[in-house]
């Protein structure tokens, strides 16, 4: 059963927003710069408490998101360091040998995340 105080559309178009008010149109502006329509403008205005607390609760998970990928160069340090220490060879491949499963999968994951570009911010993602 759908939300009646949730609008897909409109949440949509609150992620796509700067939640600016432009002084030369009166109106919001997409990420782009592009300002929004009259109707855009319309449709944005009538965004519900729920919609405006979704928009909310899935940027904070953006950010949580973006702040990990900006971290992953040191906790790939902090999470290699105890590796390196044990080794007289200090080669990321010994480094490896030395791992459980279970760490090994996070080298992986820090290693995914030192690696991928922040995507941008898009509804339902986060």
């Amino acid at each position: 059963m759908t939300n009646p105080d949730f609008n897909p559309w409109i949440f949509a178009l609150l992620c796509d927003s700067d939640m600016k008010r432009r002084d030369d149109t009166g109106t919001w502006s997409h990420r782009d710069g592009r300002p929004f329509s009259k109707e855009e403008q319309a449709l944005a205005d009538r965004a519900t408490r729920t919609e405006l607390e979704e928009l909310s609760a899935q940027h904070k998970r953006y950010m949580k998101y973006v702040q990990a990928i900006h971290d992953a160069p040191d906790a790939m340090q902090r999470f290699l360091a105890p590796f390196m220490r044990q080794l007289t060879e200090k080669k990321l491949g010994k480094a490896i040998d030395l791992m459980s499963k279970d760490e090994l999968a996070e080298f992986n994951r820090l290693l995914a995340l030192a690696d991928e570009r922040i995507r941008p911010f898009t509804p339902y993602a986060f």
